[in-house]
This record gives C-alpha cells, structure tokens and sequence, in this order.
C-alpha cells in the first residue's frame, strides 16, 4: 500500500501563520513532491462543534473560511481530496466502536485532551477550585481522541503533518489501531506524524510573545491579512523588553520578531531587503551587541512576510470570485472521502462481525442451524 496522508483543521476562523508554518505550507510541499499515493484535507466541522454547539452558525460561515485559505495556499483539489468531515457519516460510525477500546482513565491522561480542557474554561465538577461556576466538559471533546483516530484511520492513512501539540493524539490512535487489529484482526493502519522540520515551526508564538499564536488571544497573523494589517502586527510584536534604544545589547532568544525570521527567512531576503547583512546570523550578531533598533528588523521581517503571502492573498481573490466552485470542491471531496471511508468501514464491521446481512455464508449456516 501506497503512503496516505490526511490532516486538517477545525474551522473556527481563519487560518493564521501558526497553522500556515506547523502544517499547512508542510501540506503543499508533500502534495507537491508526489511522494503519496493519496492526500485527505479535512475541514473538521463536527469536532468544533463539540465545544461550539450553541453557535453552530460561526462554524458553517468558517467552512468556506476555511477552504479559502486551503486552495490559496495551494492546496489542489486535483491531487488532494478536500471534504467536510460531517458529510462523511462514516466516521461517527467509526469512532462509535473505537469508544470501547479506550477507557475514561486513558483520556484524562492525553496530554493535549487537558490543556485543551484547561484553555477553554471547562470543569469536570462545574466550578473551579474557588467554587465559581464554569462550563462542564461536553463529552463529544472529552472523546476527541476518538474522533481524531476515527479521521485518521478511515483513510488509512501511514503520515499525518502535524504539530508537536499533536503527539499525544497521534500516539493515542496508535493505541487505538493496535488494540483494534490485536481483538478483530489486522485491518486498520498506525500512523507516523510528521512534523515541521524547522524548529522554530514547531510551535510559531502569538504577536505578544505568548506561547502560542491563538484566535482567542487575538495575537494571530491571518493568511488573509491585508500588508497593511500585516504592518501594523508586525510593528507592534514583542521583543526584548530591555532593549530600550538603538546602542543597547539584545536578546535574539524569547525575541519573537527574531523567531518570526528564523521561521520565513531565507538567505536570499537579504539580498533584496537588506543588503548590509549576508545571513539570519549576521543579522542576529549585530543585534546582540547593539547598534540595531527593533524598527529596522521588524520592517525586513515585514518584507520578508509580505513576499511570502502575497501570492496568497492573489490567490484568495481569485477564489472569492468564485464561491459556488469552492462548495463544489468540497462538495466532491467529500463524497469522494466517504467512498474511501465506507470501505474501511465495511472492512471494520467485517472483522467485528457485524456485517450480518454481507454475510451470506453466516446466514445459511443459522438457517441450516434451525433446520436440525
């Protein structure tokens, strides 16, 4: 069997530079190169409804969103499959049998599964340590997991692009397909992640200086920012707060302006923006022992974005003249997604043996049963 990949995104707004460095420019590279027999992009609607379900309409206006961003990065509906995980029901199936391979204990202990709980506010009690009330854990999230190795599996896929915060999930459906294939038989896949093979990828930081760039924390760069607006974040980034004039010594490390380069920056930016310099190190040298204001960096790394997502943005217009031709994309990756599910499907409940009415032989031999 061929190398498969599927990966995706849950459609709660517009795609940022965090998802564009730890996974989606990776996407086009793999669907470019011709390295896989097949490419699955999900647009994970049914996941964000697990803790959108009392806003259902910002998930359906995110779709399109969502897919714009997709096929302006250059994702091609020709080489890779773009669908709606909702309009392939065969992964609720799925997951819905994969529930009883994995315990309550195993998911409190994902990693991923808590920090995400914790960032969202919710409380398996209702309220927090100083008893104030906070919203319960909706169970479709707890399951998420679950419903991740449902995704995963359905299509068989061997690599998922992905970032580090992902590792845990990926382990878990790991865990999922062994024990699977260890009670009904060798039927489902393990899959490898493949991560951002820049470090600085790995987990891109908000424009704050946060951990990580984060809708909620409003310090994203969308894909689909004007230069203007790009201008004005950039301009505005954290940097090394000690480095309050020109003379001044600073720090690279915790720089997020400097950990934006070591991202997009390649050697030939400085050709173009900033001749004075040969590489990212010089740059980083001069910086550390004074003589360079943030205000000069921060506008190479406004160039050095701006080349970057200008073919994106074209792109994008091109598309947004065209809206009905992207619901029928997806419209067709989707079904085409759910015949390659509902095969692994019926290869599932084969194994489980509950394909009773496929099942001619099994019928006869009960027939013959009674007949004694």
């Amino acid at each position: 069997m061929g190398k498969i990949i599927l990966t995706g995104d849950r459609p709660t707004g517009k795609l940022h530079l965090g998802h564009y460095v730890g996974s989606l420019r990776r996407r086009v590279e793999l669907q470019n190169s011709g390295e896989f027999e097949k490419i699955f992009i999900m647009i994970a609607d049914a996941q964000a409804l697990t803790d959108n379900a009392d806003n259902p309409d910002k998930v359906r206006q995110n779709i399109i969103e969502v897919a714009l961003d997709y096929l302006s990065c250059g994702l091609d509906p020709e080489r890779a499959t773009l669908f709606i995980q909702s309009q392939v029901p065969e992964l609720c199936e799925l997951a819905f049998y994969y529930m009883n391979l994995v315990t309550v204990a195993r998911l409190q202990r994902n990693p991923t599964v808590k920090a995400e709980i914790q960032m969202r506010g919710f409380s398996d009690s209702g309220a927090d340590e100083e008893g104030v009330q906070r919203p319960g854990i909706p169970v479709g999230f707890f399951t998420y997991p679950i419903s991740q190795a449902s995704d995963i599996t359905a299509f068989k896929a061997t690599t998922v692009p992905a970032g580090e915060d992902q590792e845990p999930m990926i382990e878990q459906t790991r865990e999922i397909v062994h024990k699977f294939n260890s009670v009904y038989g060798p039927v489902l896949v393990e899959p490898e992640i493949l991560l951002p093979d820049n470090a600085a990828c790995l987990r891109l930081p908000g424009t704050d200086g946060k951990a990580k760039m984060s809708k909620s924390l409003g310090n994203c760069i969308y894909l689909s920012d004007t230069a203007e607006e790009l201008k004005k974040k950039v301009m505005g980034m954290y940097t090394d707060p000690d480095h309050l004039r020109v003379e001044d010594p600073g720090k690279v490390e915790g720089n997020t302006v400097f950990t934006y380069l070591d991202a997009f920056c390649r050697p030939e930016h400085f050709t173009r923006y900033l001749p004075d310099y040969a590489t990212l190190d010089d740059l980083k040298a001069h910086y550390r022992r004074g003589g360079l204001g943030d205000v000069k960096v921060k506008k190479f790394l406004i160039a050095v974005l701006n080349e970057e997502l200008e073919p994106i943005r074209e792109r994008r217009k091109f598309y947004e003249a065209r809206i009905e031709e992207v619901y029928e994309i997806l419209h067709e990756g989707s079904r085409r997604a759910r015949e390659a599910a509902a095969r692994t499907l019926d290869e599932v409940r084969g194994a489980m043996r509950i394909n009773y009415f496929d099942d001619r032989q099994f019928i006869e031999e009960q027939a013959q049963r009674f007949r004694q």
